[in-house]
């Protein structure tokens, strides 16, 4: 893992040696039981001799025995500092010491940089004690966006059908219940499809159904075998893969009760389609029946996803809908586990407009541009965010998205650009209104060093801002947290908020000097001296991203700062650079947030040893977009699949 530059990185000879073993324990196949033992009682001795004696100096007064302060201890994690269980914890300290929270300054005894790296680089080699596993396939309900546009692949309806639906939790959670009410609501959909699809009963057949349904067959032929033949057809179509034999036994249920009850051919087949709209195997991304996986490791727990599922895999992630027929023939053929094809057919998609809903699904998330639309604004003091601004804000990062992606650029250009995309409704935020006109987004090319990057761009800094005002800290978290991936602790309770100082004391200060005021807070000014001077250097910005001198409060906007490591900045242009100088962690963070999008799930044990060797890979290729996307879609993870006790699957979380 990268190590911050913010931080020095001094040499440990023990920590090396615990990677070491660890790397050659588990290299590409994750080890035995013997290279297991021998890697865990490496660490374990590296613990007793270096870490424990740290931990026990600086930590165990105020977070062992009956002393929780923070609600933190460390009493059983001290006995078994190896145990998975305690993953998260020794994580959030990691995090804690790197950016010198823990211990508190207050504290007389405070470690030195090398041991705090030697905690910190012992915790890190902690994952490569996890054995090889690609986790459990999260089962998990189309989302409102990937079931309107399926059903427009399928059968040619607007995919705004299913706006109603409710919307979904995303990335490392996905949704999965389907409640009654639900239920009903997706019937009221394909009951809609149906209506817009079907001709009324004696009306000729419309195209559509032609071409999934087939003609009615002649007087006197098998009814019962036609309805099969097209319940196997439309299944496959459906449910992304051949359907079983079971699966059509219930769609043809189906078609016989409604003849039973009288009902005429199309009538009957119209009720079997609205049962494979309402099927689990539909409305649900799932590993496919049991056995159409390849076969199991050694262990008869880990088995490869089968290509249908590859197919539906690749293209919800890029398309955010159903595999298309390439997609499909291929996986027909067996060929998709061939990891040339799959990521031959990740460019593929990566290459195709459809690929945009790749932005709208991850790219809006990480960016936090998803709440962009529903967020408040002062509408006296921002009278300018209106829909068409905010469409136009959201628009310019996914159009520097895509123009990284398909022109396969470097990451470090998310971070400075020069270039941007603008129309005349965005052009003014930038002061440009007279070189930009009309509504239709171009790119331009930045003169302004300020300018240029997800940083500085209105659409994220308006997202990080208060309804009326800027917030240095919101804005100096989001930086650490989403581009270079730190963790940020939520702030102690009971500590006011800047609207609650006393008015008379700071009726003349600038926003900035109301913060650091803020900051003599004992409890606070650890966190806030590394957040805080990002937000500053952000502070020329107004909430919705314009370029001012003066703050709100008229005083001089004072954009200077210093980060850990002696890295100073006067300008958004110079911090910018800094930032830059961390591609390592930039690149890190965002391919384990696209890991854990992929996945549906969040990320944990052998996952991030994963994220290590796709993040090596990107920076050895020069940090190119594509090789970030088509590393994750042909990683382990994505490819293979653990089975539980039960049998196939877990559920999302």
């Amino acid at each position: 893992m990268p190590t911050p530059r913010f931080f020095p990185r001094p040499f440990v000879p023990f920590i090396c040696g615990v990677a070491w073993c660890a790397s050659v324990a588990f290299g590409a196949d994750g080890g035995g039981d013997a290279d297991m033992a021998a890697a865990r009682a490496a660490a374990m001795q590296a613990y007793k001799s270096q870490v424990a004696p740290l931990m026990t100096t600086y930590c165990a007064r105020c977070h062992s025995g009956n002393k929780q302060k923070g609600g933190v201890t460390f009493q059983s994690a001290f006995k078994s500092p190896d145990a998975a269980s305690f993953r998260a914890l020794w994580k959030r300290s990691s995090a804690q010491i790197k950016t010198h929270d823990m211990p508190p300054e207050d504290e007389d005894k405070q470690p030195s940089e090398q041991e705090r790296q030697a905690i910190i680089e012992w915790i890190d080699s902690m994952k490569r004690l996890s054995p090889k596993d690609p986790g459990q396939f999260v089962i998990r309900r189309l989302s409102r966006v990937e079931y309107g546009n399926t059903l427009h692949d399928l059968f040619g309806v607007d995919p705004q059908i299913s706006r109603d639906l409710p919307d979904e939790v995303f990335g490392a959670g996905y949704t999965n219940s389907l409640s009654p009410l639900l239920m009903e609501q997706y019937l009221a959909v394909a009951n809609e499809v149906l209506n817009r699809v079907m001709a009324p009963s004696g009306a000729p057949p419309t195209a559509v159904q032609r071409r999934l349904l087939g003609t009615d067959p002649d007087a006197g032929a098998d009814r019962r075998a036609a309805a099969r033949d097209v319940a196997r057809s439309l299944a496959r179509l459906a449910y992304r893969r051949p359907p079983s034999e079971a699966e059509i036994d219930v769609l043809l249920r189906v078609f016989a009760l409604a003849s039973d009850q009288g009902k005429s051919y199309p009538e009957a087949l119209r009720l079997m389609v609205k049962g494979v709209l309402v099927s689990p195997q539909f409305i649900f991304i799932t590993p496919g029946p049991s056995g159409t996986a390849g076969a199991a490791d050694a262990a008869g727990d880990i088995v490869p996803l089968d290509d249908y599922q590859l197919a539906s895999r690749l293209s919800y992630l890029l398309w955010a809908t159903m595999p298309d027929a390439e997609l499909s023939a291929l996986a027909d053929a067996g060929k998709l586990r061939d990891p040339a094809v799959l990521a031959a057919q990740a460019r593929r998609l990566i290459a195709d407009p459809r690929a945009r809903a790749f932005f709208d699904g991850f790219g809006a998330q990480w960016l936090g541009l998803d709440k962009l639309a529903g967020k408040t604004f002062d509408g006296e003091k921002f009278p300018q965010m209106t829909p068409e601004l905010r469409a136009s804000m959201y628009d310019e990062p996914r159009l520097l998205f895509e123009s990284i992606l398909r022109e396969n650029r470097s990451l470090a250009t998310f971070i400075d650009s020069d270039y941007t995309f603008l129309n005349g409704t965005l052009a003014p935020i930038y002061d440009a209104k007279s070189s930009v006109s009309g509504p239709e987004m171009r790119r331009v090319k930045l003169t302004d060093a300020n300018r240029g990057g997800i940083l500085t761009m209105p659409g994220v800094l308006a997202t990080s801002s208060f309804p009326n005002r800027t917030s240095a800290v919101n804005r100096g978290v989001w930086v650490l947290e989403q581009v270079l991936g730190e963790h940020v602790p939520p702030p102690p309770a009971n500590v006011p908020t800047l609207e609650k100082q006393d008015q008379d004391k700071i009726a003349s200060m600038t926003l900035r000097q109301r913060t650091e005021l803020h900051r003599t807070n004992a409890a606070c000014a650890s966190c806030h001296k590394v957040l805080d001077p990002i937000g500053f250097g952000l502070e020329n910005f107004d909430a919705i991203g314009r370029w001012r001198d003066k703050d709100d409060s008229g005083g001089a906007i004072d954009a200077t700062g210093e980060l850990p490591g002696a890295k100073r900045f006067g300008t958004p242009a110079e911090l910018k650079r800094i930032i830059a100088g961390r591609t390592d962690d930039f690149s890190r963070n965002l391919t384990g947030r696209l890991l854990a999008y992929a996945l549906c799930r969040q990320l944990e044990g052998y996952d991030e040893v994963v994220v290590d060797q796709l993040a090596g890979a990107v920076a050895d290729d020069g940090y190119r977009m594509q090789t970030l996307v088509v590393g994750v879609v042909t990683s382990y993870p994505f490819t293979h699949r653990r089975l539980n006790s039960q049998g196939d699957a877990s559920h999302a979380k």
